[in-house]
């Protein structure tokens, strides 16, 4: 029984029963002794007629082996970053762990609050504006897309299936906040205050867009607002730091974004530097044609966040209520413990990628249709919201057919409207534009007036 005690507890009564049966003065000099005099040889070489020889023979040896156990497992490095444990087992840490990251959501497909959800508080007011700026953005959505088939617009690309992001994740971050978005975070904007008509001049590029139709539409940007259509995030969120601001960065990217360098060297950057940013990756499933199966092997992008030392979560992207809590409870921690965050919402990309595009090339319709129709995030939201009294069938229909007109006057301005005059094409980046820009502009007035009709009536030279 004795040479199957592994622990000091173990070892401890051990020599105290030493102590007392053979009268020493403590443990420690029962311990001592014992190791003094431990007989060469193994044990079966030191046998002794004597019982109590024996038994102590046989403790020493048990004793000994224990020790040595234990010293392996408590010996530390005091390595870069922390002190790391030894172990004497051979263990390579598993590709994937047993269960995947679970999904925060706070309402099921149908719309109805879970039992036990934990979820920040939402007025009546912000309630209403959220949904009724997720139906906005599907309505502009709606129809620009149309009018790009129409031949009206060059390119379009919608955020269908992407409401709750886009909104909720607007509704609970402060005006203040940097947002660096990609091209599917209009709703950002609108909640912000971009108003229809400045969505449709940026569209149609003409001279009221502000960057003066150098940009493809859906490109949008706005100082006003703090919308800035550059990857500069990290950068932005180390200076609010330095400069001892209570604010933070915001970037949004899809799954296909995640794939990239840049990606990997945003994350370590901001871990190591303790910058303020919120990084809402937009996993649809999709990067363009190529599924997530085809783009890594990890569990979705959250698990990424802990390679790199960053606290993350993973939620339901349809879910507006989940977005908006865990974007509020993110914030609030990249702003009070300067930390990056990383937030994964899970949906699907019911529009093409963009007009581009056939995504029925390389999905099916009914999978797209199952999505938009079962977990549809504005029908989920409006159960909710109908379910506290907040919303009805009269408020819908009033809603819908306002921002219809809306939309269809901003179209009818947008299109009447001059475009931007030519020179505006070599301007806003150099005080004093260098030698090569005006050979650029000289080459481009030289072609457009031995080819005038080539070029566009409606461009100012």
């Amino acid at each position: 029984m004795v040479q199957h005690l592994k622990s000091s507890s173990s070892k401890s009564i051990l020599l105290n029963v030493l102590r007392h049966n053979l009268g020493f003065s403590s443990p420690n000099h029962a311990s001592r002794h014992l190791r003094q005099n431990l007989p060469h040889g193994p044990l079966s070489t030191r046998v002794s007629p004597n019982p109590v020889t024996r038994l102590c023979n046989t403790m020493v040896d048990t004793l000994s082996s224990i020790g040595s156990h234990e010293d392996a497992n408590s010996q530390v490095m005091d390595f870069p970053g922390g002190k790391v444990s030894f172990t004497p087992q051979i263990h390579f840490i598993s590709e994937s762990n047993e269960e995947r990251v679970p999904c925060y959501r706070v309402l099921d497909d149908n719309g109805q609050q879970l039992t036990n959800s934990r979820f920040v508080p939402v007025s009546e007011e912000v309630a209403v504006k959220m949904y009724s700026d997720m139906v906005t953005l599907q309505i502009m959505d709606n129809i620009f897309y149309e009018a790009q088939r129409q031949g009206r617009l060059s390119f379009y690309a919608t955020a269908f299936g992407g409401e709750a992001i886009n909104i909720a994740s607007a509704a609970a971050l402060s005006p203040q906040y940097f947002i660096f978005p990609q091209y599917r975070e209009p709703g950002v904007l609108l909640w912000r205050g971009f108003t229809l008509q400045e969505f449709a001049n940026q569209c149609f590029g003409n001279k009221s867009d502000y960057g003066k139709g150098r940009q493809m539409p859906v490109h949008y940007g706005s100082n006003k607002l703090n919308y800035f259509t550059l990857p500069n995030a990290v950068d932005a969120a180390y200076s609010l730091k330095m400069v001892g601001k209570d604010a933070c960065a915001v970037t949004f990217f899809g799954d296909g974004g995640s794939s990239e360098g840049d990606f990997h060297a945003a994350l370590n950057f901001t871990a190591v530097m303790e910058a303020p940013v919120l990084f809402i990756c937009r996993n649809n499933g999709w990067a363009i044609s190529t599924p997530t199966s085809d783009q890594f092997r990890s569990d979705g992008v959250v698990v990424k966040g802990r390679a790199y030392g960053i606290r993350s979560i993973r939620v339901d992207g349809n879910d507006a209520l989940a977005m908006y809590s865990a974007v509020h409870e993110a914030r609030e921690m990249a702003v009070r413990e300067h930390r990056p965050i990383l937030i994964e919402a899970l949906t699907y990309r019911v529009g093409h990628h963009s007009t581009s595009d056939d995504s029925t090339r390389y999905r099916s319709a009914d999978e797209i249709e199952w999505w938009n129709k079962a977990r549809n995030p504005l029908s989920r939201f409006r159960t909710w919201v109908e379910s506290n009294g907040w919303w009805n069938d009269e408020s819908e229909s009033d809603l819908r057919s306002r921002i219809k007109k809306e939309m269809l006057e901003a179209i009818r301005v947008a299109e009447k409207t001059e475009k931007p005059i030519l020179n505006h094409m070599f301007s806003d980046v150099y005080d004093v534009p260098p030698l090569n820009l005006r050979e650029q502009e000289l080459l481009v007035r030289q072609a457009i007036k031995s080819h005038p009709q080539d070029y566009p009536s409606d461009v100012p030279l």
